[in-house]
């Protein structure tokens, strides 16, 4: 994603917040998606081929965060709210249940394709073999201590952690609590890294409450620097502080091969084979969420679903895989693509 492009999200974020004032008079011709800034890169370049093709309004397209675009997609039903929330994990039951508060009744999940997060570093700097506990030893506010009780996590250094880890200081820039990668990453790295430590494997089965509170919240000590929604601006900030890391999407990566390297997690390093086939232990399913009562009324906004799911977008060899999707297997895409094609309503989720 160039410097360019994320410059005109933001404007058009700020033309979208202004449109949402009022929901009786706001008026649009275009399609709107608001979502994932992992998802933004293929969502955009859907949007540019579907203008290109079919003309008419230029479809918008913004960089929230996941959460923020459900927030927003969520909101209700009319103009002044998204057609469509790019997401890089699963919508929520919370969020379900708020869409469905504010009658948002109607809504068809459709996975994409998949993504990995990566935990990168400058090409230039030493590297890291991390495992999953390190994930969570290096990067949770509180860990274990004498006596059973959870202290403040008092290491600075990386072999303080892990004495095969380099003897660099704990520095790692990663996505907001808005963000899909953010709670994918909780998710895939800290929750299953703590209980390959026994004391939270039993926290785990005595208090799972407790456990994910504590296995999900990241340090507050300057360790752990939340670095917004541009996964572009954690990409540059590596190559400027020597050894610290990054946590973002692979998409990301490979468009950035040049500055930047992944570090292996269990030995494993992400690639399109080892995301897709599930071997690298950060893999994720990305995901559009259409809100099914603005089809029909928002111009266009069906094609565009079926332009996204195509054989030239999502299949193998598709204009979405030169811009780092990892592309559903054949089958998996034609599920999808029937529940894109039938507008099929998804369930509630059960968490």
């Amino acid at each position: 994603m160039t410097r360019a492009l994320l410059a005109a999200a933001s404007a058009v974020a700020l033309l979208a917040l202004g449109a949402c004032g009022d929901n009786n008079t706001a008026t649009r011709s275009g399609i709107w998606a608001a979502g994932s800034s992992t998802v933004f890169p293929f969502a955009t370049r859907v949007a540019e081929n579907f203008q290109r093709t079919q003309g008419g309004a230029a479809p918008r397209v913004e960089a929230l965060g996941t959460g923020g675009g459900i927030q927003a997609f969520c909101q209700g039903v009319g103009p002044s709210t998204p057609d469509i929330a790019n997401a890089s994990r699963p919508m929520k039951k919370s969020e379900y249940e708020l869409c469905q508060q504010n009658g948002v009744t109607d809504i068809v999940e459709i996975k994409i394709g998949f993504d990995g997060i990566v935990i990168a570093t400058a090409r230039t700097g030493e590297s890291f073999n991390l495992r999953l506990q390190d994930l969570y030893l290096g990067l949770a506010k509180d860990v274990p201590g004498e006596g059973g009780a959870f202290v403040a996590n008092p290491s600075t250094t990386w072999n303080q952690v892990n004495p095969g880890l380099p003897n660099l200081r704990i520095q790692v820039y990663g996505p907001p609590p808005t963000s899909g990668t953010r709670d994918a990453f909780l998710e895939l790295g800290m929750a299953p890294g703590a209980k390959l430590i026994p004391a939270l494997a039993a926290l785990s089965d005595a208090d799972k409450d407790r456990f994910e509170t504590i296995a999900h919240t990241v340090r507050e000590d300057q360790l752990w620097i939340d670095s917004g929604e541009n996964d572009n601006a954690i990409v540059q900030t590596l190559t400027r502080t020597p050894g610290s890391l990054g946590v973002f999407g692979f998409s990301f990566l490979e468009q950035n091969m040049d500055t930047v390297k992944a570090e292996t997690i269990d030995g494993i390093a992400p690639s399109a084979d080892t995301i897709a086939d599930g071997s690298y232990p950060l893999a994720r399913s990305l995901y559009i969420y259409v809100k099914k009562q603005h089809v029909g009324v928002t111009p266009g906004l069906e094609q565009f679903v079926m332009e996204f799911m195509s054989e030239a977008s999502a299949g193998r060899g598709g204009y979405l895989q030169d811009r780092g999707l990892v592309p559903l297997p054949e089958d998996q895409l034609a599920a999808q693509r029937a529940i894109a094609q039938a507008l099929t309503v998804m369930s509630a989720p059960s968490h």
